[in-house]
């Protein structure tokens, strides 16, 4: 579907002397110009009129398995590959920086592991412009419950699916944060961690599985 952007016209200055070549020059330029206004106008009020338009947002995921920086102690969910995205910026330290000022919402989902005898949770929120609780967004946690693990080296898994509606100013940084009372170590401490794992061929194929996934899409202006 093709929409045309409809610019006001350079209109031609009328001439001392009446010519008729003057008004033909601007019933042409009035004539694209409303032509383009139709098509635009048209396009955008049809069935389908959001799909000609595009919005602020950024998709990522993380291939890494994630551990955090100990029991009861906030860490930053890692992202490493973003493919789609518009008005946003992932950076180097796990945020991603908005360019456009608005109401967002991020969806995400975290594929948590459990490999201890017990059950634990796990508590994740967002911070928006900092990594200490006075940048912690009001009302954004969501606690999951990891079974304890199946077997002895067959962990239990839980997917930590949820969504947060929040406002964000150009330029704000958010960040996914999460944190659980018995944190797994790599090859030692059993406990909570956050599994990844890559694509399978075996016993069947299917894709690989990413340890966080989540998305950040426009949702409206910011009101007053």
């Amino acid at each position: 579907m093709a929409i045309y952007n409809a610019r006001a016209p350079a209109l031609p200055l009328a001439p001392l002397e009446y010519d008729h070549r003057r008004d033909d020059q601007l019933n042409q330029n009035l004539r694209i110009y409303f032509n383009n206004l139709d098509n635009y106008l048209a396009n955008l009020s049809g069935a389908v009129g959001g799909g000609v338009l595009g919005f602020p947002f950024i998709e990522a995921s993380d291939s890494g398995t994630q551990y955090a920086t100990g029991n009861n102690t906030p860490t930053i969910v890692n992202w490493d590959t973003t493919s789609l995205g518009n008005s946003f910026t992932l950076n180097v330290g796990n945020t991603a920086t908005a360019q456009v000022s608005g109401i967002y919402k991020i969806t995400y989902s975290l594929q948590f592991a459990n490999d201890d005898n017990d059950a634990h949770d796990a508590v994740v929120w967002l911070r928006v412009n900092g990594s200490t609780s006075a940048a912690d967004i009001p009302n954004s946690t969501t606690n999951f419950t990891v079974p304890a693990r199946k077997s002895s080296g067959d962990p239990a898994f839980v997917c930590g699916y949820s969504e947060v509606v929040f406002a964000l100013n150009a330029g704000d940084t958010v960040g996914l944060w999460w944190g659980t009372a018995q944190a797994a170590t790599s090859g030692g401490v059993d406990g909570v961690y956050i599994y990844s794992l890559a694509a399978q061929t075996t016993p069947m194929a299917y894709p690989a599985t990413p340890s966080a996934l989540g998305s950040i899409t426009f949702v409206s202006a910011l009101t007053t």
